[in-house]
């Protein structure tokens, strides 16, 4: 199991276009990907999960992978947020 926090930097937080994509990342990977938000944790290859995590930007949030490809897996999920998801 690998773990990262990172913020949500781009201007309108995890709504419905970039939890898109950022589930269509996860989906990518064989591992289990969870991010965890204050107290809920979410299943990032889930979008009602995702949107339903209320993340907006400058949120904080955990991302924990694992499974086969977890090292991959984390990497490719931190540079999709720290890209700005799209926007």
């Amino acid at each position: 199991m690998v773990k990262q926090k990172t913020t949500i930097k781009n201007p309108t937080g995890l709504h419905l276009r970039p939890a898109g994509l950022f589930c269509r990342t996860a989906v990518q990977y064989k591992s289990k990907i969870t991010f965890q938000y204050k107290d809920t944790t979410a299943n990032a290859k889930s979008v009602l999960s995702v949107l339903g995590a209320c993340i907006k930007r400058g949120d904080e949030i955990e991302l924990i992978c694992e499974g086969v490809d977890e090292e991959e897996a984390l990497e490719a999920m931190v540079k999709i947020i720290e890209d700005g998801l799209g926007e």
